[in-house]
């Protein structure tokens, strides 16, 4: 297991094309002002996990001896999954669930590809094999990796994927004996260009061959470059932007310019078969799922205490309307909970040794979370009101105008600075251009929730209860 200092050397090290605002970023990411805050808070993850009371929880120990994060660990009890989200939470917890794609996510996704390898092997090419070495190398390494599976939304027409002359989604265009050469572009890469290696797996609709892919690339690989949009980090002051300064991870376009994959590093190709059946095979959305329903029960317990706070603040409480909005905010934290404890208890042993969580109680609770969000950021918007609009900034408290805000900002029970401080946190995960993008985050996480919600109608297993009214009507007869 890696610690900070390794992290943030090795992502300095890499010197990946990364552009924002116009320009490539020529100076080391962790000191360039979009991107050092995110790094540092991941740095302080990885460091984190390097405590001597941290070690029983955040590593386990192979059968040589050797030690590894606990993310890589293949679950094949209830208590290794228990494990896996006390450690997953002990992480979100050093930043409100606020970091959407903390290192677990993706070694989590690349856990449950190996250990269900042979059935990347049932086409014409070992590829089980390539992804069992990938797994040990981003084990080995304690690799940082972030992902990209969705195609750009230029025109969603068959025949415009098809059409080679205008090429948009990354497609192979030419296979040899080193490997396949990919072109177009793929999105959404939270934290793309930040981390070690870049996963790629087909998503949505499959339109014919040179679309069905998976592979697994260092960031640094040649043709690779991502485009990110405008930092939401303005400033360094974590008084002004408490939140952003530190949790802004960046959003990009990753665009594939002629790169060549190795076939040593190609998991899927060419097989519709194989792609079909990845997810009940591997059981990968499960495990992504769950670790989303851990961070996200983590964002709620940071919600419900950051409002409490500001009730405290402002001698609120007492108001039935107040209650109210804040028993809401509990009610989906229990919500939440209790579908996480459902998908664990209910959790089964595929085919290839693995526990994987049951994807019901996670499946409703990523529906569940998508329209709750939003509606618990609102209450912390009605919650706060003024409040959260009257901020100035950390300059001001330094300026000669101090003294005025010093006497007519002060709250029920704490000076002006402190509830300035704790408002402007409400202000940057409900009303900022960090927290603007929190809720669409989290709203479209998945994808299109329409979409989400008609597949998880259609795969859901009610046969069951339609034969239950039958029998009863039967039994009237």
């Amino acid at each position: 297991m890696i610690n900070g200092k390794q992290f943030v050397d090795r992502i300095d090290a890499l010197q990946n094309e990364v552009w924002i605002e116009g320009k490539r970023c020529e100076d080391k990411l962790s000191e360039s002002a979009p991107f050092k805050g995110i790094i540092a808070s991941k740095a302080e993850l990885y460091d984190y996990q390097c405590c001597s009371e941290q070690q029983e929880l955040f590593s386990y120990t192979t059968h040589d001896g050797e030690k590894y994060g606990f993310s890589y660990h293949q679950p094949q009890t209830v208590e290794d999954l228990i494990n896996r989200r006390k450690a997953t939470q002990s992480w979100a917890r050093l930043n409100g669930g606020l970091v959407g794609r903390p290192p677990d996510y993706m070694n989590t996704l690349v856990m449950a590809l190996a250990a269900a390898s042979p059935h990347l092997s049932k086409g014409e090419r070992p590829l089980g094999e390539n992804m069992k070495a990938l797994y040990e190398l981003a084990k080995s390494k304690d690799l940082s990796i972030t992902h990209t599976f969705i195609n750009p939304q230029v025109n969603r027409s068959i025949s415009h994927y098809l059409d080679d002359a205008t090429i948009t989604a990354a497609k192979v265009i030419e296979e040899n004996k080193d490997g396949i050469v990919i072109h177009g572009a793929k999105l959404l890469a939270t934290q793309g260009g930040l981390t070690d290696e870049l996963l790629v797996l087909p998503s949505g609709q499959t339109l014919d061959e040179s679309f069905i892919f998976g592979f697994m690339i260092p960031s640094n690989t040649k043709g690779l470059r991502f485009l990110c949009r405008e930092s939401y980090r303005y400033r360094e002051s974590s008084f002004d932007h408490p939140l952003a300064a530190r949790f802004e991870e960046g959003d990009s376009l990753v665009v594939f310019d002629n790169v060549l994959v190795p076939w040593n590093r190609v998991i899927i190709y060419k097989d519709f078969q194989v792609l079909s059946d990845l997810d009940a095979e591997t059981g990968m959305y499960a495990f992504l799922q769950y670790q989303a329903v851990c961070r996200q029960v983590v964002k709620l317990e940071f919600l419900l205490g950051l409002c409490e706070a500001m009730c405290d603040a402002i001698q609120i409480s007492e108001f039935e309307h107040v209650k109210l909005k804040m028993t809401e905010i509990i009610v989906s934290l229990e919500i939440m909970r209790a579908l996480l404890l459902s998908s664990e208890v209910n959790s089964e042993i595929n085919r290839y040794g693995t526990r994987v969580p049951d994807s019901k109680p996670l499946r409703t609770a990523n529906n569940y979370f998508a329209k709750t969000y939003p509606r618990l950021i609102e209450i912390t918007q009605l919650l706060g009101a003024s409040s959260m609009i009257s901020l100035p900034t950390e300059d001001d408290f330094e300026s000669k105008i101090k003294g005025d805000l010093g006497q007519y900002l002060q709250g029920a029970n704490i000076d002006a600075k402190e509830r300035v401080k704790l408002f402007r946190i409400a202000w940057d995960i409900g009303m900022s251009a960090f927290g603007s993008r929190q809720t669409q985050f989290e709203r479209f996480f998945f994808g299109d929730p329409i979409r989400l919600s008609t597949s998880f109608y259609n795969s859901y297993p009610k046969q069951a209860y339609h034969d239950m009214v039958q029998d009863f009507l039967n039994s009237k007869k």
